[in-house]
């Protein structure tokens, strides 16, 4: 069971990591112009969202390499990292990711579902970082623990939401796009919640049991 979940771990991290170091790769001249960004042309011509682009994405790329190493039992024991690694996430979250999330999201122009979708995510995600930061203050470590790993779930819907879109593109042929992207929109934070869920209710001990050795 040991490597099973190691080998997920390694999995899990190397996507992590393709997707921050490739936003880096792809957009740290701050170019107005990509795949991407060449559909938003009219949303850029608003002066909103540019800004609010790269806020999310830089921010989130950050985020997530240091979300993930926070679970490190490494990391996780040395007390004076973790704590500095876990303010510049918290920071990242309720600051510089998120509100780039909740302006992004009024020109996502995919239907109201699709933007309901982002908009309980990006709330949930804020919801849950903030408590998190509570907790800890509060001495609550146990809470922390299980309010982080939320929070984290949720930050993850960056890598399931890319992973996604890429097999609705290739299976999805049945299915228009616009469909999909609403399954997509739910399927790639949902099922991250209801895991971690899952995982919050089995853990007999966070502190023992929600890092690992790497």
């Amino acid at each position: 069971m040991k490597i099973v979940v190691r080998l997920l771990w390694y999995f899990a991290f190397f996507w992590v990591l393709v997707l921050s170091v490739g936003t880096f790769l792809q957009y740290y001249d701050f170019t107005t112009h990509s795949i991407f960004l060449d559909l938003k042309q009219s949303a850029i011509k608003t002066g909103w969202y540019l800004p609010a682009f790269y806020s999310h994405i830089i921010g989130s790329s950050i985020i997530l390499l240091i979300g993930f190493v926070q679970f490190s039992k490494r990391v996780y024991n040395n007390r004076p990292l973790h704590k500095v690694l876990g303010k510049i996430y918290v920071f990242g979250v309720l600051f510089i990711s998120a509100p780039g999330a909740y302006i992004m999201t009024v020109f996502i122009n995919r239907g109201p579902w699709v933007t309901v979708s982002f908009l309980l995510q990006n709330t949930l995600w804020i919801v849950f970082t903030l408590a998190a930061w509570i907790l800890v203050k509060n001495k609550n470590i146990d809470g922390h623990v299980k309010m982080m790993r939320r929070s984290y779930a949720l930050a993850f819907g960056a890598v399931t939401l890319r992973f996604y879109i890429y097999l609705f593109t290739i299976f999805g042929n049945g299915v228009g796009f616009a469909n999909n992207y609403i399954i997509i929109s739910f399927l790639s934070w949902v099922p991250n919640i209801l895991l971690i869920e899952l995982i919050n209710h089995y853990k007999k001990s966070s502190l023992s049991l929600t890092t690992t050795n790497i």
